[in-house]
């Protein structure tokens, strides 16, 4: 099969001919219609994100496509079912602290990068290996419509936040880095769960004002200043009623004063929910004061990628048109043009912009 390769930290993929992964009881083989490249692909790709990653190794994490093989333990997956290859990959050996590893992507630690070397290759090539548990049927699709299915990899990062929160119909969230990529798909997931209002901050004016012609006016938009207390105020003033839940997704170049503002405008016995990357390339700690946690009752999730069983839930609410993939803008590429794909991907980084690879 055809793949592209990453043979060194900083240096370009190399579109190869690979020998076809050979599946074990508890794998499937599934032909990829469309993987997503994520917009700071090419941070990986240089090592300057420091991700657990043994190479070479075919990266990608996530994809869509057909299952073509399936092992003796299959009882429902059927060849031809269109799936979504879930790269969050957990040990079987430990249900209450599994290791993870992000297929063709990152690693948690010792036991996920061990968990890593067998499955190891993603979903930059024509054919990808996938824990039997991994392969997560999205129904009936036509071969067109694969690349706008790749959202699915972006919309599950803050699906498993809001479920870890067990946020409501009716409630108020805020989402702290509404106007990035990540952020701007919380907004989206928070309203198809049900939320009254999405308190939206950021800098970026153009976007804010996106995210309220897309949405309406659950959607209310903060212009945050810089300064930490007077933007907390700024965002409490927006929010009709008090926050009930926060969910972080910032990025790791973002200041911790900012993701503090944020997080301290939920209101009392609310929820906080910690899934960005600040603090990841060193730096200050978060520094949330302790009487403010405990006398207010707030509960703190730290929450990476989501449940096994997230993205079925998250189908439902594509299938039942709450939530619409037709407002990604994809831009597609062939495999021999994965590099292009990873330079397109960090130029067009802004919310509902997709770059997808077809092998």
């Amino acid at each position: 099969m055809k793949a592209a390769v990453l043979k060194a930290f900083g240096s370009p993929l190399t579109i190869e001919t690979v020998p076809d992964p050979v599946p074990g009881t508890g794998e499937v083989i599934v032909d990829i219609a469309a993987a997503g490249v994520l917009s700071y692909t090419n941070e990986v790709f240089s090592g300057a994100r420091k991700y657990l990653l043994e190479l070479p190794v075919i990266p990608g994490p996530g994809g869509i496509g057909r299952v073509s093989t399936v092992g003796p333990d299959a009882t429902k997956l059927a060849i031809g079912d269109w799936v979504f290859c879930d790269p969050t990959v957990r040990a079987r050996d430990d249900v209450l602290a599994p290791d993870i590893t992000l297929q063709g992507w990152s690693a948690r630690g010792p036991g996920g990068l061990k968990l890593q070397q067998h499955f190891r290759h993603g979903s930059f090539a024509q054919k990808m290996m996938v824990p039997t548990e991994n392969v997560k049927p999205i129904g009936a699709i036509a071969a067109s419509e694969a690349a706008q299915w790749c959202a699915l990899t972006t919309l599950l990062v803050p699906y498993g936040g809001f479920l870890a929160a067990n946020l409501q119909p009716g409630e108020t969230v805020l989402v702290s880095g509404a106007t990035g990529k990540f952020g701007s798909c919380a907004v989206a997931v928070a309203l198809a769960m049900g939320a009254a209002h999405v308190i939206a901050p950021g800098r970026n004016q153009a976007v804010l004002a996106d995210l309220v012609r897309r949405f309406g006016d659950r959607v209310r938009t903060v212009t945050l200043t810089g300064n930490e207390d007077d933007d907390r105020e700024r965002m409490k003033a927006a929010s009709p009623v008090p926050i009930d839940c926060v969910i972080d997704i910032m990025p790791p170049s973002v200041s911790t004063s900012v993701v503090r503002a944020a997080l301290m405008t939920v209101r009392g016995c609310g929820r906080v929910v910690l899934m960005g990357g600040v603090g990841m390339l060193g730096g200050a700690g978060l520094e949330l004061p302790y009487p403010w946690i405990m006398r207010n009752c707030i509960t703190i999730h730290g929450v990476w990628m989501c449940p096994p069983d997230a993205t079925v839930k998250l189908v439902q609410l594509i299938r039942a048109g709450l939530l619409r993939l037709d407002q990604f803008a994809t831009t597609r590429f062939s495999l021999d043009q994965a590099n292009e794909a990873v330079v397109h991907a960090a130029e067009h980084a802004g919310p509902f912009q997709m770059t997808v690879i077809q092998p």
